[in-house]
């Protein structure tokens, strides 16, 4: 009502509109496929929610099974550790070493349980103060990100096919490539891969063709750097970069069933060890005793 367009409108809410998405709507308007364009960022939206909804399934299991395991051995470490200890000791037999760690680790937790509890929030606080504040440190995380074993592959994945889907629109709609690359740059979510991505832009800014400057900064998979050669050669970049989202979206969701199927027996194994060493550790020198008694 005021005089703007519906992309500067959009633009003076950047809380609510991302920079991708107001560029979508600027070059729908100026191509006059402005329905086109909404159909695709509806699309877009919708895949976004089913690749969020694929990573907190993953993570969900993992985190919820990791909170018990951690409750169960605080609440043996602090309660039932301690009133055993007195009557283990009074035995008056030497302990095994299974048993000495067990109490000095019930000894630290019940007498620095404060720092225990303060330790990771600490950590929590200081790592974000660090990644807000210093470029640097934020690269270095989000690198190691890409390398946590299982879940970092899937998260490359992830990126990759996000990346792969907006470039894919922004260039669908008319924006040019210089331009499509530096949007996606916004929405990759990790340094590294942006880092990449600007050096990227440099190399075509140079003259070097999409493929040979994505295939130079080698980050990106052989697939990623076969299918944009095969779009530049057909003039069909943007079918090419939504069939790789395509592979990648497909390519998640097996990886994180299979995640699961890996996760869910080593979480039960590491609980079974942790419970196994203190039941090992208390009952070992009690058999001891009672075998000595036996005639």
């Amino acid at each position: 009502e005021g005089g703007q367009t519906l992309s500067q409108a959009m633009d003076t809410h950047p809380h609510v509109f991302s920079k991708v998405f107001v560029s979508l709507i600027r070059a729908g308007e100026a191509s006059g496929d402005l329905p086109q364009v909404l159909e695709n960022l509806t699309q877009s939206l919708k895949w976004e929610d089913e690749l969020a909804s694929h990573s907190k399934k993953l993570l969900l299991y993992p985190a919820f099974v990791g909170t018990i395991v951690l409750a169960a051995t605080l609440f043996l470490m602090v309660y039932m550790v301690p009133q055993l200890k007195v009557f283990v000791r009074n035995m008056g037999q030497t302990l095994p070493p299974q048993t000495q760690a067990l109490f000095f680790v019930s000894d630290l937790l019940t007498q620095y349980w404060f720092v225990f509890a303060a330790l990771p929030v600490v950590a929590v606080v200081g790592l974000q103060i660090a990644l807000r504040t210093n470029p640097l440190a934020r690269a270095r995380v989000d690198g190691l990100k890409l390398h946590i074993p299982v879940l970092g592959e899937i998260l490359k994945k992830i990126i990759l096919s996000r990346f792969a889907n907006t470039f894919a629109m922004l260039y669908a709609s008319g924006i040019p490539v210089l331009d499509s690359i530096r949007s996606t740059q916004d929405v990759v979510g990790n340094r590294v891969v942006q880092i990449a991505l600007a050096r990227v832009e440099q190399s075509i800014r140079e003259g070097k063709n999409v493929a040979i400057a994505f295939h130079d900064v080698g980050l990106f998979p052989p697939l990623v750097v076969r299918m944009l050669r095969v779009g530049e050669n057909t003039g069909g970049l943007d079918k090419a970069l939504r069939n790789v989202s395509y592979f990648y979206n497909r390519d998640v969701k097996e990886s994180v069933e299979r995640a699961q199927a890996m996760i869910e027996p080593l979480l039960t194994l590491i609980m079974g060890a942790l419970l196994g060493w203190i039941m090992l550790s208390v009952i070992g020198p009690i058999y001891d005793v009672i075998a000595r008694l036996k005639p």
